[in-house]
């Protein structure tokens, strides 16, 4: 049986290997490792899928924040879901949804969500869309279409996204 736990209960190296298997070596140059730059998983929405004490599956979620160009508009305080990931060999067996929905689960239904991710699983079972993402900047490339978002609060201006350095996760 899975148990989902706090990631922080769970050796990093352990994460990190399960992390490397699952999306290559190469995987810390994309841009949302840019985006988790000096920041730390939020307590209560990164987690740990165990199985017979072994790590099958992970999902961390990160602070960061939309910086509007428009003078005077605040800025917006959001989450980045990612990576959602799970050990290879047991790919499709529903663990990432698990995890995904869990997270969900831990914050406010109309928190401002981001992630980048497959337009068509993210929009079918969670509800996320690239609606209001077409002015966002992030540090780095990203395919448009995958830059989806979900909640209320979720900004539809131009600006940046970038880390939220300073939060008490």
């Amino acid at each position: 049986m899975i148990e989902l736990v706090p990631i922080d209960e769970v050796d990093q190296v352990t994460v990190e290997h399960l992390l490397d298997r699952a999306f290559g070596r190469d995987r810390h140059g994309r841009t949302a490792y840019a985006l988790r730059a000096g920041t730390r998983p939020l307590a209560g929405m990164s987690l740990a899928a165990i199985e017979d004490d072994i790590l099958v599956g992970t999902i961390q979620c990160w602070p960061v924040s939309f910086v509007p160009d428009a003078p005077g508009d605040p800025r917006v305080s959001m989450i980045l879901l990612g990576p959602v990931a799970v050990t290879p060999e047991r790919q499709q067996d529903g663990i990432g949804r698990r995890l995904m929905q869990a997270a969900l689960d831990a914050v406010d239904p109309d928190a401002a969500l981001m992630l980048i991710g497959d337009p068509e699983y993210y929009a079918r079972f969670f509800g996320f869309s690239a609606e209001r993402t077409s002015g966002w900047r992030l540090p780095g490339p990203v395919e448009p279409h995958r830059l989806l978002a979900r909640g209320t609060h979720v900004p539809a201006g131009v600006g940046a996204v970038l880390p939220r350095v300073s939060v008490d996760a």
